[in-house]
């Protein structure tokens, strides 16, 4: 009966050292374990900021990534509607039968022009540059005496970018010294 009078001493640092009764030691005890639990918070603390820190480059990355899909879809869209860019414009360079219908390629012509440039489209600039294999792709050379050497002579096909992006290059004539 006189167990419950006596409880059994608390397993801990606390306990053992109310057991001992020594107050230097009960100090060192709880300065021990509050030094173990302040490394532990901090451990904890440092990483739930890695975590929100990884968590936040997450959501920039997926949104950044969302973009470039968004982007990449349109530049093929874009890059799809070009050849009718080029029909109207191979269309505007021969002798048209009537005045009225030389003015409506040119509107629909201008009209998709300035559609493409409102995205973001952007003709490369060839005539009378150097080239370059970045922008313009050579599809024939032309040999001369004298002049600027790979210099571009003649443009087949404009070149596009979109957005700051090559979407299509320049074909191009290339002046190669002899």
């Amino acid at each position: 009966m006189e167990e419950w009078l006596n409880p059994p001493a608390e397993s801990g640092v606390a306990g053992d050292a109310a057991a001992t009764a020594d107050p230097a030691q009960t100090l060192e005890a709880v300065a021990s374990e509050r030094d173990k639990l302040q490394s532990e918070k901090d451990d904890l603390w440092d990483r739930l900021v890695r975590k929100q820190a990884e968590f936040e480059n997450f959501r920039k990355r997926t949104v950044r990534e969302r973009e470039e899909v968004l982007q990449f879809a349109a530049m093929e869209t874009v890059r799809a509607l070009l050849p009718v860019l080029d029909d109207f414009e191979r269309a505007l360079k021969l002798p048209a039968a009537g005045d009225d219908y030389r003015k409506g390629i040119e509107l629909i012509h201008k009209r998709l022009y300035d559609t493409l440039v409102q995205l973001g489209v952007t003709p490369i600039d060839a005539q009378n540059k150097k080239f370059d294999p970045n922008f313009h792709q050579a599809v024939d050379t032309v040999k001369i005496a004298d002049g600027e050497d790979q210099s571009i002579v003649e443009e087949y096909q404009r070149g596009y970018e979109f957005r700051g992006r090559l979407l299509r290059p320049a074909m191009v004539k290339v002046a190669v010294r002899e």
